[in-house]
């Protein structure tokens, strides 16, 4: 009998995850991909393995003042959101900080978008985002930032969508080798 550990179970649930995303994408009529696109047209969707020393167990450190900020979109608006707190990680050695964001709408999660060494080689160029909600991604009041469950914006398989940019805070000087990588085809909407 093989003995599963815990990072087993949580690679086993990244992987779930993404075969759940995957068959999103490819079968049903709320895809963001174009219905051209979905069923066996479908390229399906890259990933690096998981790998548990992108995942984080860390403290929120807020900020005393809670800015609001407006982040520019890939469409030439603007969202705004509250500069709420930050994440301190070592990644390789490096210590970096990711700024988190919370919906000025009064949502309860936040939203920690990063542009990284990867952006634009094996990763989609604009970055990625995670999304932190607190009865999903806290452990003994600290937060889960697993870089593995990085995702890409919709705007990077269709160009019909508008997605807020990562603020320039958030561009990290550092390869995170973990989550989604490049859609393997070109996004939909390409031509303008």
């Amino acid at each position: 009998m093989t003995e599963t550990t815990p990072d087993d179970d949580w690679a086993a649930q990244i992987e779930a995850q993404r075969r759940a995303k995957h068959e999103h994408f490819r079968d049903s009529a709320r895809s963001p991909l174009p219905a051209s696109m979905r069923g066996d047209a479908f390229p399906g969707l890259a990933y690096f393995d998981p790998d548990p020393a992108y995942r984080f167990v860390v403290p929120l450190h807020e900020h005393d003042e809670k800015e609001t900020v407006t982040v520019e979109t890939t469409a030439d608006g603007e969202q705004t959101y509250r500069r709420w707190g930050e994440f301190r990680l070592e990644i390789d050695g490096e210590t970096v900080t990711l700024q988190a964001y919370r919906p000025t709408d009064g949502a309860d999660r936040f939203w920690v978008p990063f542009r990284d060494e990867t952006s634009g080689e094996t990763t989609y160029g604009a970055g990625r985002y995670l999304d932190l909600e607190p009865d999903r991604d806290r452990v003994d009041g600290e937060w889960v930032v697993d870089c593995n469950v990085a995702y890409n914006p919709t705007c990077a398989y269709n160009h019909a969508y508008e997605c807020p940019l990562i603020p320039m805070e958030n561009w990290l000087d550092v390869a995170i080798e973990a989550g989604e990588k490049k859609f393997p085809a070109e996004p939909a909407g390409a031509d303008h």
